[in-house]
C-alpha cells in the first residue's frame, strides 16, 4: 500500500481553480435546487450523491440539460443489482446530445474533431461538417434497412470516420460495436459473430510505426464469416478501390442532410463493448443510450472538468472502452483529438508531441506509457510547449508513485495528475479525477460522484486503511443493461454479483485511505496470498520496474498440491541487461525494502517478453492456469492475446515442474 497517506500532497489546486471548476458550480447550484450540501467540499457532495442517489442523477440530467423527448416517470424504479431501472418512460438520443454544439452558429465552424496520424499534421473536422456527415450517413443506414436495435460494426482505427459511423448508428437507434484493425480475423469474429451485425464499416489497412498494414484479406474473411451482413462500407485509408459488392464511404457521407435522431427508451442499447476474453469468448457487454449519456456527462463535465474551451486527447484504439469515452467528449462541447498511430513513433515522446500540436488541455494515456517515457529519459516540458495541458490522466493499470513524481518533475510542478480506474464493464471510472482535491503520490483522488465505492473483506464488512475487494453498493446508470446472448442473465450475474449478492464486485484489490483517496493493488482474481496475507501484483511491479534493467515483469502465485506456495517473478530485461546473481539480489532487496519479506519471489526467471491482452493488460490468470498444468487451448482464448507464442514458454515451464 502507498505510504503517501502520511505525506503532504504532491499537488493542491489553488482557490481560483477550485472556484472555476464545474463541480464547484454544480455543487452550489444543486444546493439551491436539490438540497445538496453547500459546504464541506467534494466529500460532502459525494456523500450526498450516494445517499440521495435519485436526486443526484436528476440534478445531473437537469444541470446538463438532457433532452428527454418524453418525460421520465421516476429516476430509479428499481434499485436492485442487477436489474436497476433508470428513468423509465423517458426517450432521448445520445447522438443528438453529442452534436448539440453544432446548433450554435457561433460554434459551427469550430473544430469538433482534430485528427492526427503519424505525420503529426492535425486535420480539423468542424461541428457543422461532423453534423452533416452524420446526417448523410444516418439517412443511408436507414435506406439500407437499419432499424433500431440492429447492430452496426466497425473494423476501423481511431479516425474521424469511426466517430461519424458511431454517431450515425446511434442516431438511427442502431447498436454500435467496434474492433481495432490490429485485431486478427479470429479475434474480431469472436466478438462480432456474437452480435450478428447487419453493416460492417472496414478500412483497407492502417499505418502504424511508419509502415502500412494491409487488411484487405482480413476484411474479406470477415465478410464471409458474418452471414448477417447486408452491406459493407469501404473506408479507403490506404487509398484502394472498394472491393466488389462494397459501398464507398464518400458516397454515403457527401449529402447535405440534416440528421434525424430516433428517440429511443432510456435503456435502449447504444453499443456493445467486450471483455478481454482471455479464458473464453469475450463477454459482449451492452450499455444503454441514456445510461452512457448521463454517466459520461457527469464524468467528463464534472470530474474531467471539460467544456467548450478544452481539447481532449486520450491515446486509445477503437478496441478499448477509452475510445468510446473519448468520443463522448463531444457531449461537453469539447474538441476531441483523435490520434491514429503508434504511441512511440517516431520516438517514445510522440504522444507529447501530439499534445503540443493539438493544444490538448487534458491529455490521457496509459501508466505504462508514462513509465516508458521515464525509462527512455524523455523530457516533455523541455522538448515541447505543453502550456495548454492542465491535466495528465492515466489508466489501464495503476500509475506507480515514480510515475507521479516524474510527471510532476518533467511536465509541470502545477500539473493536475489524475490516475483513474474503472472498467469496460461500466465504460467509466469508479475512482479518479476530481479537479478540486489534492493529489497524493500513488493514490487516486477519490471515488466518483454517484458511486458508492467501498473496500470489503470476505464477509462483506467495509474496510478503511486496509486492502479489500472493490465493490460498488449502489447501481450506476452505465452498468450493463445485459450481456448479449445471456437470456436468463446468469452470466451477467455471475460476473459481478456472485460473491456479494446485491453488490458489484469488480475484481480489484483496493485500499480506501483515511482521507478518502483510493489505492489500487491489482486484480483480485490473480491474488497473491502467502500465509493468509493478500498482496497486490501491482505493488510488486511498481518496485521491480523502477530498476533500469527491468523492462516489464509478471508475478504469479501458485497454490501447490503439497500445500506449498510458489511465487515466481518473470522479468523481461532491458536491452543489454543480464539476469545474473547481482541483479537477482538487487530485485529481491528492492522488494523486501519497499514492501515486505513476504513479497519477495521464490524465483526470478527471465522471459522473452510479457504477454498482454489486445488492450495492453498483463495476462496473469491464464499464465497461472498454464503453470498449474492447464492445456494452452483451455487456459486462454488465443484471439485475446497480443503474442500467443509467448505463452509457450510458460507451458514448457509447467512441464518441467511436474
Amino acid at each position: 500500500m502507498s505510504s503517501a497517506a502520511n505525506t503532504a500532497p504532491l499537488w493542491q489546486p489553488d482557490a481560483d481553480r477550485i472556484a472555476a471548476a464545474a463541480v464547484t458550480r454544480f455543487q452550489s447550484w444543486a444546493a439551491e435546487r436539490y438540497g445538496a450540501p453547500a459546504d464541506g467540499g467534494y466529500a460532502a457532495l459525494h456523500r450526498w450523491s450516494v445517499d440521495e442517489l435519485d436526486t443526484f442523477w436528476q440534478a445531473v440530467a437537469d444541470w446538463f440539460d438532457v433532452r428527454f423527448s418524453t418525460p421520465y416517470e421516476t429516476v430509479l424504479a428499481d434499485r436492485s443489482m442487477p436489474g436497476a431501472q433508470w428513468f423509465p418512460g423517458a426517450t432521448l438520443n445520445y447522438a443528438e446530445h453529442a452534436l448539440r454544439t453544432a446548433e450554435d452558429p457561433s460554434r459551427a465552424d469550430d473544430p469538433a474533431l482534430l485528427y492526427v496520424d503519424e505525420t503529426h499534421e492535425p486535420t480539423p473536422v468542424s461541428w457543422s461538417q461532423l453534423r452533416r456527415q452524420v446526417g448523410s450517413l444516418a439517412a443511408e443506414l436507414r435506406a439500407l434497412g437499419v432499424r433500431p436495435g440492429d447492430r452496426v460494426s466497425g473494423y476501423l482505427p481511431n479516425i474521424p470516420q469511426a466517430t461519424v459511423a458511431l454517431l450515425a448508428t446511434a442516431a438511427v437507434g442502431g447498436v454500435w460495436t467496434s474492433c481495432a484493425p490490429d485485431f486478427g480475423a479470429r479475434s474480431v469474429l469472436d466478438r462480432f459473430q456474437q452480435v450478428e451485425p447487419v453493416v460492417l464499416f472496414a478500412v483497407d489497412g492502417y499505418r502504424y510505426g511508419g509502415k502500412e498494414h494491409d487488411r484487405t484479406d482480413t476484411v474479406a474473411e470477415l465478410r464471409r464469416e458474418l452471414p448477417t451482413l447486408r452491406a459493407t462500407v469501404h473506408v479507403p485509408l490506404l487509398g484502394t478501390a472498394a472491393p466488389e459488392g462494397a459501398l464507398d464511404w464518400s458516397a454515403l457521407t457527401s449529402a447535405d442532410t440534416e440528421p434525424v435522431f430516433e428517440q429511443v427508451p432510456f435503456a435502449h442499447p447504444l453499443w456493445v463493448l467486450y471483455s478481454s476474453g482471455t479464458t473464453g469468448l469475450p463477454k459482449a457487454i451492452v450499455q444503454s443510450q441514456g445510461g452512457i449519456l448521463l454517466e459520461h456527462f457527469k464524468q467528463l463535465g464534472l470530474h474531467c472538468d471539460l467544456g467548450p474551451e478544452d481539447r481532449f486527447f486520450w491515446f486509445t484504439s477503437t478496441g478499448w472502452m477509452m475510445w468510446n469515452f473519448l468520443v463522448s467528449g463531444l457531449l461537453t462541447g469539447t474538441t476531441v483529438v483523435l490520434y491514429d498511430g503508434s504511441p512511440g513513433y517516431p520516438g517514445t515522446g510522440a504522444q507529447w508531441r501530439v499534445a503540443e500540436l493539438t493544444g490538448a488541455t487534458l491529455f490521457g494515456t496509459s501508466a505504462a506509457y508514462v513509465m516508458a517515457c521515464a525509462k527512455a529519459d524523455v523530457h516533455p516540458a523541455r522538448d515541447h510547449d505543453l502550456s495548454a495541458v492542465k491535466c495528465v490522466a492515466t489508466t489501464g493499470s495503476p500509475l506507480p508513485p515514480d510515475g507521479f513524481r516524474w510527471l510532476h518533475d518533467e511536465v509541470d510542478s502545477d500539473l493536475w495528475i489524475a490516475s483513474v480506474s474503472g472498467g469496460t464493464d461500466v465504460c467509466s471510472c469508479f475512482a479518479g479525477a476530481v479537479p478540486t482535491l489534492p493529489v497524493h503520490i500513488g493514490e487516486l483522488q477519490a471515488a466518483c460522484l454517484g458511486t458508492d465505492l467501498q473496500a470489503w473483506d470476505p464477509q462483506g464488512k467495509p474496510l478503511t486503511g486496509e486492502v479489500g475487494e472493490l465493490v460498488v453498493t449502489n447501481p450506476m446508470p452505465s452498468m450493463p443493461v445485459h450481456f448479449w446472448n445471456d437470456p436468463d442473465g446468469s452470466r451477467y450475474h455471475d460476473s459481478y454479483f456472485d460473491t456479494y449478492p446485491g453488490a458489484w464486485r469488480h475484481g480489484d484489490w483496493i485500499t480506501i485511505t483515511g482521507h478518502g483517496s483510493v489505492v489500487i493493488h491489482g486484480r483480485s482474481d490473480s491474488t497473491l496470498n502467502r500465509q493468509g496475507v493478500r498482496m497486490g501484483s501491482a505493488d510488486i511491479y511498481e518496485v521491480v520496474e523502477r530498476l533500469p534493467e527491468i523492462k516489464e515483469s509478471l508475478v504469479i502465485g501458485l497454490e501447490e498440491r503439497d500445500g506449498g506456495y510458489w511465487m515466481p517473478l518473470f522479468v523481461h530485461l532491458a536491452e543489454g541487461a543480464t539476469l545474473d546473481d547481482a541483479l537477482r539480489t538487487r530485485v529481491k532487496q528492492a522488494i523486501r525494502t519497499a514492501l515486505s519479506p513476504r513479497h519477495v519471489p521464490d524465483e526470478i526467471i527471465e522471459v522473452p517478453a510479457v504477454p498482454h491482452t489486445l488492450t495492453g493488460k498483463r495476462i496473469e490468470v491464464p499464465v497461472k492456469r498454464l503453470l498449474q498444468g492447464t492445456p494452452l487451448a483451455k487456459a486462454v482464448n488465443p484471439g485475446s492475446v497480443d503474442n500467443l507464442e509467448l505463452l509457450h514458454f510458460y507451458e514448457a515451464l509447467a512441464r518441467t515442474r511436474r
